[in-house]
């Protein structure tokens, strides 16, 4: 059998091809970067349905309840024009990868016989202006990958840093919270890396194959079983590794859960001597996550090692057979060299998805989870900019149960408070005054009933606007990393001087910070470690009222203060009430009610008592039983009227 090979490529036809494939990469590329800062959460997707079915197929995802594309896959689908340019480089790539087995081919039945040097020259320069063009175009693919993993991290980080903030709000507490942005680190490292390119390169094999069989029937046939076989290596990959990989990223989730939860409390840890059980647990659980981890990299590596010997052997039965056809004079010495080369560049797409299948898979677990992650905490909730509260806060017979339970923490609570005036809540412990304070500042959504701001229902309000209507000062008080001016200005950009130094002197700390060692750039550490725990619960009633709040509500503020700061928070709460706030106060302590003019008593749940201070505070300390009852009344509480009353300030 003669085999006669093509003309070779002329040089100019080599220059059209990369102008052809710079004019469909370079666009691509400007697109990108004009796209990637405009990358919306979100935004609906585009034309290329396509690539969308593509993806969900591959990734096993479907369409939202909704009908619209789910996040993630929309943000894919915005790549659309990368893909495509990624594509058009993976054909160039491909197509001048034919050089070398061409090559060999003319030089072993031309060049040879006819022992033409000038013909040789021109051959090896033609072909290695091609190899040049080849190693351009995966240069520029691999870049172009590069930046799609950077815009598909863009168009979905924010989504992301709202999934982490606002599933434990929903009740969906994990082991390891960062889960999602871990998710979206993985699955940009593998949109980023070769893994893309091998897939692109996958339906080039067929190609290859079509000219082996041109070489040769025999030849092709026996690529083609190679190639086979290490499709079946593939699938026994999947098979043999999914669940150990799922297993082997929930073992390292509780291992850092364990690791990271020590470092919190390392303190507690060393103070109650639990640092050797806590050694052990850390041991069993690092244990665990090795062990599942190296039976995944023993199953893949054994398969990746498995498809190396098949490519080997398999590139010397194609030697073998061609030197057989050559024997029997259906083949010549070029298509020897040229089928060996071919057939290794028909299998080395495959070989590489096999090497690639570890991330592909991860990406694909990373992907269902961040994609069922930002299902579960949906979009940024769309309403009006309503106008700033100033004349009422109320609440209508409300219910609210801890997320992902159903226990009602507080059952039926209905209030109404006027601008500048002032409410504390005591209670026993467990007796629901926590679970209220969220309710009024709309951390949790309420069973049942309503809560009001001028009218409007707290879910009516875009969170971040509603943020800067309230002042919340949580139990358990919590400061960032950074200065204490950026502590107190909630990190809002663009805060001015004159905002933080009011809220300051509102929560009457402005010299407590001067005298820190750097003022108000003092950097504070980890979690406010560099500060005292009166300190921090001072600077976070500062961070409570900037920006003069509408709604206030501090939950246990005077729990590690002293006189000193007590007297402060007291003048803070008198200075919110004289400027027409309203403010709700959770204490323990009756120090804390003396600038309110209204108490409520909470046990069960329940509302026990609520009226005017002066008529409630002496029905705490009365020494009088009070018999149980099926409302649930406390002992010692007298019921008074369930309706605040209204009018002015006191």
């Amino acid at each position: 059998m003669t085999v006669t090979a093509p003309r070779p490529t002329r040089p100019d036809s080599l220059r059209r091809a990369c102008a052809a494939a710079l004019d469909i990469a370079g666009p691509a590329l400007r697109r990108l970067r004009a796209e990637m800062p405009s990358a919306g959460e979100g935004a609906p997707a585009a034309p290329g349905e396509g690539l969308r079915h593509d993806a969900l197929a591959a990734f096993g995802l479907g369409r939202s309840r909704a009908g619209s594309a789910p996040p993630i896959v929309a943000a894919l689908a915005q790549l659309r024009h990368v893909v495509i340019g990624v594509a058009v480089l993976s054909g160039a790539v491909n197509l001048l990868a034919l050089a070398g087995s061409f090559y060999m081919l003319e030089v072993y039945d031309r060049v040879i016989p006819s022992r033409s040097v000038a013909t040789l020259v021109g051959l090896s320069l033609i072909v290695l202006v091609l190899y040049l063009g080849q190693g351009f175009f995966d240069l520029i693919r691999s870049r172009l990958l590069l930046r799609a993993g950077r815009a598909f991290d863009e168009a979905l980080s924010r989504r992301v840093f709202r999934a982490i903030v606002t599933l434990p709000l929903r009740g969906r507490p994990e082991a390891d919270g960062l889960r999602p942005m871990r998710d979206l680190d993985q699955i940009r490292s593998a949109l980023a890396g070769g893994g893309p390119g091998a897939l692109f390169d996958l339906p080039w094999v067929p190609v290859y194959l079509g000219l082996l069989f041109a070489f040769h029937v025999w030849i092709g046939l026996t690529t083609l079983v190679g190639a086979l076989a290490l499709v079946g290596l593939t699938i026994l990959a999947e098979v043999l590794t999914r669940h150990h990989a799922r297993d082997a990223r929930e073992a390292a989730a509780a291992r850092g859960f364990v690791a990271e939860s020590s470092r919190r409390n390392a303190e507690t840890v060393r103070a109650l001597g639990m640092e050797p059980d806590l050694a052990g647990l850390w041991a069993r659980v690092n244990a665990a996550s090795h062990a599942t981890q190296e039976r995944t990299a023993e199953i893949t590596g054994a398969i990746h090692n498995a498809s190396k010997v098949l490519r080997v052997v398999l590139q010397s039965a194609v030697l073998g057979v061609g030197a057989f056809l050559v024997i029997r004079q259906e083949a010549t010495a070029g298509v020897i060299i040229a089928g060996s080369i071919l057939s290794a560049r028909a299998l080395a797409p495959i070989d590489q998805a096999i090497g690639y299948w570890k991330t592909f898979s991860a990406a694909r677990e990373c992907w269902r989870h961040l994609g069922a992650a930002l299902e579960a905490a949906g979009a940024e909730p769309e309403g009006l900019s309503l106008p700033a509260p100033c004349r009422t806060l109320t609440v209508e017979q409300a219910s609210v149960a801890p997320p992902g339970s159903q226990r009602l923490t507080v059952l039926d609570v209905g209030l109404t408070l006027q601008a500048g005036q002032g409410l504390g809540i005591v209670g026993h412990s467990a007796s629901g005054k926590s679970s209220l304070a969220r309710l009024l500042v709309g951390i949790w959504a309420p069973f049942r009933g309503v809560v009001r701001l001028d009218g409007a229902r707290l879910d009516q309000w875009r969170p971040h606007e509603l943020g800067r209507h309230v002042g919340y000062l949580p139990q358990e008080v919590e400061l960032f990393p950074g200065t204490v001016a950026a502590n107190i200005a909630r990190f809002r950009p663009g805060a001015e001087a004159e905002g933080i130094i009011a809220a300051a002197k509102a929560a009457r700390v402005h010299d407590l910070i001067l005298g820190l060692p750097e003022g108000y750039q003092t950097q504070i550490g980890e979690r406010g470690a560099l500060l005292s725990a009166g300190q921090r619960q001072r600077l976070a009633l500062a961070r409570a009222l900037y920006g003069d709040p509408f709604l206030v509500v501090l939950d246990e503020p005077n729990a590690n203060l002293d006189q000193e700061g007590e007297a402060a928070l007291t003048e803070a709460i008198a200075g919110v009430r004289e400027r027409g706030g309203i403010v709700v106060v959770i204490a323990h302590r009756p120090s804390a009610l003396a600038a309110l003019d209204q108490v409520m008593v909470m046990a069960h749940g329940r509302v026990q008592a609520l009226g005017p201070r002066d008529e409630i505070l002496p029905t705490l300390t009365r020494p009088r039983a009070m018999p149980a009852a099926p409302s649930g009344f406390a002992a010692g509480f007298v019921p008074l009227s369930l309706k605040v009353a209204q009018g002015g300030r006191s």
